[in-house]
């Protein structure tokens, strides 16, 4: 029965702590658990972090590779294909696109790619559009209104 002046934690919800240097029979005697002498046993070993004895650390061994430009743009792709879904004559922008979860989190841009058929007409706003993409829009007499290209949003 829990009442206020008997609650206590789960069964194995607490641990009993570890009790060093009580007496060779508690097994955790004489040097604490620490083995015997060196940096590591002393009051206050100063090891950095990735310190390897000496070795040349991981860090120092591998080489530096690649580059993040902290300016470049994160551009969300829409294929021609996926635009099916839409009515003919409706106008595509960024808010009717999330709405059809065909893009989604963050990015400064859209581009909109050539891959797969359109067979209906659309008004399709974007920041870019690929050559295959034009020709396949225009073809099935729909039109493209390209946005100013975005400045970076990450610097």
């Amino acid at each position: 029965m829990n009442e206020l002046s008997n609650l206590r934690p789960p069964r194995g919800a607490t641990k009993t702590r570890k009790r060093l240097g009580r007496g060779v029979g508690s097994g955790l005697g004489k040097t604490s658990g620490r083995g015997h002498k060196g940096q590591l046993a002393r009051k206050s070993p100063d090891v950095g972090t990735g310190f390897e004895g000496g070795q040349m650390p991981i860090q120092r061994r591998l080489p530096k590779i690649g580059f993040t430009n902290i300016f470049a743009l994160k551009w969300a792709s829409v294929n021609v294909g996926a635009l099916a879904v839409f009515e003919a004559g409706s106008r595509i922008d960024e808010t009717t696109l999330r709405a059809a979860r065909l893009v989604r989190g963050r990015f400064d841009a859209i581009k909109v790619l050539g891959d797969g058929e359109i067979d209906r007409a659309l008004t399709i706003v974007a920041h870019q559009f690929s050559k295959t993409a034009e020709d396949k829009i225009t073809a099935a007499g729909g039109t493209l209104d390209k946005l100013p290209k975005p400045r970076s949003t990450t610097a």
